[in-house]
């Protein structure tokens, strides 16, 4: 795995998390509630997208999110 991509939407409150290339991205699929798989054309997921994250989470726009990195 090359590099990790997170991206927090804050106009439509959603989170994107890549492990591929974005522009790769063929086909979503919604896999549970407020949790979708992006895939490429081969079906591989490079990608998930969560909706309603602070709600799910119960955070305020204006808390951090709670991110661990982890180099290896």
């Amino acid at each position: 795995m090359d590099k990790v991509i997170i991206h927090y939407h804050k106009q439509t409150d959603t989170m994107d998390i890549w492990f591929g290339n974005p522009t790769d991205e063929y086909l979503c699929e919604e896999v549970g509630e407020g949790v979708i798989l992006k895939k490429d054309k081969n079906g591989k997921v490079i990608g998930i997208e969560k909706l309603y994250v602070t709600k799910t989470l119960s955070l305020s726009i204006e808390q951090p999110l709670p991110v661990e990195v982890v180099m290896s």
